[in-house]
């Protein structure tokens, strides 16, 4: 992982989070600035069910334990996304919408 300090990635989360306004959110994409040890910059070790490392992607802070995928990239699609469901099935079982994208975009 400290090979994407300083770059654009996105994060995806294991479980889902509030943005600044309110949405919820299952991913971040930003500027990954540190990975931190969090007996070092807490100043106690969290107990073992939680992680003892922490990343700071533009102004969030996500706890380890938190963190399932990291990939880098420059830009992402910000816009609806298609999603799909088999409740209300159509002919081929599947029903696809447009929905909001669940990745929140920090500096």
């Amino acid at each position: 992982m400290q090979n994407f300090i300083n770059k654009k990635v996105l994060v995806t989360t294991q479980g889902w989070f509030y943005g600044k306004d309110g949405r919820s959110y299952k991913g971040v994409h930003g500027t990954l600035k540190a990975i931190h040890e969090a007996g070092k910059t807490l100043g106690f070790i969290p107990n073992r069910s939680h992680a003892n490392w922490f990343i700071e992607i533009g102004e969030m802070v996500i706890m380890g334990c938190q963190v399932m995928y990291i990939v880098e990239c420059e830009t992402i699609h910000t816009g609806n996304v298609t999603d799909w469901t088999t409740e209300g099935q159509s002919e081929t079982g599947i029903k696809e919408y447009q929905r909001p994208t669940a990745i929140y975009v920090v500096s």
